[in-house]
Parts: C-alpha cells; structure tokens; sequence
C-alpha cells in the first residue's frame, strides 16, 4: 500500500524553502551524467515500501529496464526517515537527493524542486495528470488510479446478522453495525497509526464532496473551515465508540495488525483504498470479502463521488545529473504496458484501458470505479486542489482525540486551529 498523500512536517518544508532559495535550479549539470566504473550511469530512485512493495519487488520490477538499457543502473532506495515524505527532506537538505522520488505529488513547495514535465508527449496521457497539475503544469505522473472511498466488508457476518443488502446512507450504515453487534461482531475494524483518521477521511469523503464540491480549494481560501465541515461526521463516529461499534482501545493496534484482524473474520467491515484487494488475495479464509462504495447522507446521490488518488506517483528532481536516463526510466514506469500492469497489480491500483487479471473483489472495485459519478482528491488533495502539508497528519491526531475524551467540536476546532496557523 502506498500510504495515502504522506505529509511533509512544517520542519520539511522549511527545509524545501531554505534550499529554494539558495540556488542550484535548473539542471545542475544537465550533461554531465554520474557514471560509475565502465561508464555507468546510475539513477537513484526513492520509493515506498510497504508490505506490498517490498525491496525486493521494487529491484524486481527496474530489472527489465536495466537489461534493456545496459549503460543504466536503477539503484532503489528505501525510506532511512517515517516514509518518503519524511527522507526527501533530510536529502534535499543533505545535497543528496536522489533522482526520481516515488510516493509524492506535487505541491505549490516541491513544485520549485521538480521538473517540469508537460512538454513531454507520453506525460498528458497518464491517470489524474491533469487532476494532478498545477497551475497548468505536469510534474507528477502516476501508474493508475486508487480508489479510497470503499467499505470492504464479511459477508458471512453480514449474512448472520440478518443484512441482506449493503447499506446506501449513513444511518442504514448504522442501523447494520447495530445489527452486527447484536449478532457478536465487532462491526468496524479500524486502528491507530494513521489508519484512524484515514478511514474517518475516506468514509465522509462521497457525502462530503456532494456538499462542497471543490473542499480543498475553499478551506485552502478561507470560504470553508474543514473542522467545522466535517463535525457531523466527528459527531457519528463518536458514537461509533460510545456503542461499541469500532474497539474502544483501537488505538494500540498497527495498520498491518488490523488489516490481519479483519482478514482473520474479527471484524465485519473494514473501510480502506483499493490497494487492499492485493492483501485480500494473498490471505488464505472461510469467509468471502465482498466491498461497497461509502455511504452518504440521506436525499444524496449514491453511488456519491469516488475518492481516487494516484497510484504509483513519479516525480523526477530538477537537480538530476542524469535527466536524460530519469526521463527515460520514469516513461517506461509509467507507460510500458508489462512495468504497468506488474505495478497495478502488486498493490491493488486500476487504470483505465489496460487489462489485466482481476480478482472477483477486484472486479467489484472496478465496476465501483465504472459507476462513481466522478473522482474527487482524498484528505490533503493534489495538483491546485491541496490542503496544507501536514493536514492527514494533523487530522488523523485530532480524530484520535475522540478515544482519549475530546468531543466533537473540540476535535474540529483543534482541526481549524492547526489550518488557520498555517496560512
């Protein structure tokens, strides 16, 4: 799983503005190549790893390329901070940035520090690149889509509990986890880390986008305060852990540890991105995952909009030594049919147009997608609609707040408070 639009610290992002401002733009030595013995050029390249994109499947999935250009050598590197978001930074500061950035998209900040890719050809035809934009201008470019807004769920559980039919609002949604509970399930799986606020993100993403289409950019103006916005669903997912409908000490369980408990037939639903289905499909059970898009507020449109992010984003720095070889390793990535498919289906992302083997639940996402009316930017959003850096992080603390006795309302300020020092 490529966790959703990871942030950048405020300390990063000083960091970024710092080294905007010294110098070394343009191509810093755009024709003079860092070769190694023989004449090697090597291209380093900084990815996510996740259970699903271990090491060993990134250097799997570059070896194509490296046969095919025998003068490239594609050195993948882990995170050495939190994630991706959090080592860029540290390089960028250390004068030691790689040359391809996986994981990221770009911002009004990491714009000044990427190049610019929209004279190239192959970039326009990519998922979201135009969603992705900024101010007209490509700098990220991705393999596929994730869906966000999805409510996986047992439907064992759901047929012993009496619930013949996936609930469509938010109040038959809890009308089922009731139900569930009556019949000895925990009705909703979720977890700490960042998994708590994520899923709450996720959930109210199709109602909320129906009520203020362009969210990002009218809580980025000042026009909407996004605490304030959200607070109905802070209100129902507080009694969520009043009722006993999500485990009142969620807190303490890892993303990988719930994501296991569901998959071990503990919980009824579980509400996470598409890169689910290739964990799903790598568990042996006795029970069949079924997935439903998130429910919406009652006398909405339903399926609502879909939440949907780049899946497998690329961005090449300005600073490269080596643009020629990035260019060239960032389109096969993102555009050679067999790199492509090996990536949609290593982490359960979609695209449209390319075929590949489904899973039966993968087949259900698909149609979810087919169905959504349109596609809107999850938490922190993309391109000319983004939130602050930071914003999933600071949201995810706030919401986790409601387990530890903040109200509602007090979640939301502290939301609004953190939104409102960062302008």
């Amino acid at each position: 799983m490529r966790s959703p639009h990871p942030f950048l610290a405020p300390t990063a992002l000083g960091c970024l503005l710092l080294l905007t401002g010294c110098g070394g733009g343009g191509f810093a030595g755009d024709s003079q190549a860092k070769q190694g013995e023989g004449g090697q050029i090597t291209v380093r390249m900084l990815v996510n790893i996740t259970p699903n994109l271990t090491q060993a499947y990134w250097d799997g999935l570059v070896k194509p390329f490296e046969q095919a250009n025998p003068g490239v050598d594609v050195k993948v590197e882990a995170p050495t901070g939190k994630g991706v978001a959090d080592t860029l930074p540290q390089q960028l500061a250390a004068g030691n940035a790689p040359d391809v950035v996986e994981t990221l998209t770009v911002d009004e900040t990491l714009s000044k520090q990427m190049l610019d890719l929209t004279d190239q050809p192959w970039a326009k035809d990519t998922p979201l690149a135009k969603e992705a934009s900024l101010g007209g201008r490509i700098y990220t470019v991705g393999v596929g889509v994730q869906a966000q807004s999805l409510v996986f769920y047992n439907k064992s559980a759901f047929d012993k509990a009496g619930i013949d039919k996936p609930p469509t609002t938010l109040d038959e949604f809890d009308a089922a986890m009731g139900k569930l509970k009556a019949a000895g399930w925990l009705p909703l799986q979720t977890g700490g880390e960042f998994l708590t606020g994520l899923q709450l993100l996720q959930f109210s993403g199709p109602s909320r986008a129906q009520l203020h289409p362009t969210w990002q950019q009218d809580v980025k103006a000042g026009k909407l305060k996004a605490g304030e916005s959200l607070l109905p669903y802070l209100e129902r997912y507080r009694t969520w852990i009043d009722k006993g409908y999500v485990d009142k000490n969620a807190l303490g369980t890892k993303y990988a540890d719930a994501e296991t408990a569901f998959l071990s037939g503990k919980a009824a639903m579980y509400v996470m991105g598409s890169w689910f289905t290739a964990a799903e499909a790598k568990t042996k059970k006795d029970f069949e995952v079924g997935v439903f898009p998130a429910p919406v507020d009652k006398g909405q449109a339903y399926p609502g909009p879909q939440g949907a992010t780049m899946a497998a984003p690329y961005m090449i720095l300005k600073s490269t030594p080596n643009k020629d070889a990035a260019l060239k390793l960032v389109r096969w990535l993102v555009t050679d049919q067999a790199a492509v498919k090996s990536q949609l289906k290593q982490d359960g992302n979609f695209r449209a147009g390319v075929e590949r083997e489904f899973t039966p639940l993968e087949k259900q996402v698909q149609q979810i997608l087919d169905s959504a009316p349109s596609g809107v930017p999850q938490g922190e959003g993309y391109g000319d609609a983004t939130l602050p850096k930071g914003f999933n992080a600071a949201w995810n603390t706030e919401v986790q707040g409601l387990y530890v006795g903040k109200s509602p309302k007090e979640v939301a300020e502290g939301v609004d408070r953190w939104l409102a020092g960062r302008k």
